[in-house]
């Protein structure tokens, strides 16, 4: 999930026509995931049932405005891409959200879902790739994840676990093995939390993120069957507010 400073970009939410609570429609850079770096429309949903502890979009918790599905649609013609990503907050908390998806698709679009995994990704459409993120423990939401929803994924959809500390590598780690999720989705990503400490690496002259150093050597150490991750908008857009 992303949201950059080009806020040029973002178009109002203003049709009152029932459909979605949206916060937010804007084009920007994809900042993670198999998609990192190309050109997308965020479709932005309003609410999420989770509060976890390094959640950069609390703004999507409440708020928002209705827009009816058509309308919504037209705001993402608007844009030159045929590459979206719906988000959140959460976007399944909405059940609209799987008919938006339906409809998206018969316009073309390549779309990612982007979902914490607490709810049933079930009725999601096969043609979507679903970017699950499975909390952690430091996120104090772990208990919500719904282990049911792996029965649901395929080597065209991802996993995400964003990490903390090393009690937060630990338990990805066992999860990684006991459920054998390399081989059950295309890509598992290993994310350190952005907003960590960072101290001044001398071989290069710049500050370097403590946690990503410390995750990147627990990986190179185990060997992980899993891919590496930073946010790339965070990097070029310093931005704090979305993700």
């Amino acid at each position: 999930m992303i949201e950059s400073s080009l806020r040029s970009a973002t178009i109002p939410v203003t049709d009152p026509e029932a459909g979605l609570r949206l916060t937010e429609i804007f084009y920007s850079l994809q900042g993670e995931a198999l998609t990192s770096g190309l050109p997308t429309i965020f479709v932005r949903l309003t609410g999420c049932p989770l509060r976890c502890t390094y959640c950069d979009t609390e703004y999507a918790f409440t708020g928002g405005e209705r827009q009816s599905l058509d309308a919504i649609i037209a705001t993402i013609k608007s844009f030159p891409c045929k590459r979206i990503c719906l988000t959140g907050g959460e976007p399944l908390a909405q059940p609209n959200a799987i008919e938006l998806l339906k409809r998206l698709l018969s316009d073309d679009y390549e779309i990612s879902l982007e979902t914490a995994g607490a709810l049933t990704v079930e009725n999601v459409p096969s043609e979507v790739s679903k970017v699950m993120d499975l909390k952690t423990p430091s996120s104090g939401e772990a208990g919500k994840n719904l282990w049911s929803n792996l029965d649901y994924l395929t080597a065209h959809d991802q996993i995400k676990f964003v990490i903390m500390n090393r009690t937060d590598y630990d338990w990805a780690k066992d999860k990684l093995f006991e459920h054998q999720l390399h081989n059950l989705v295309g890509t598992v990503w290993f994310s350190p939390m952005f907003n960590v400490a960072s101290d001044i690496n001398e071989d290069v002259g710049s500050e370097v993120p403590v946690l990503a150093r410390e995750l990147a050597e627990w990986m190179l150490a185990d060997a992980l069957p899993a891919r590496f991750q930073l946010q790339l908008h965070k990097i070029i857009w310093a931005d704090a507010k979305g993700k």
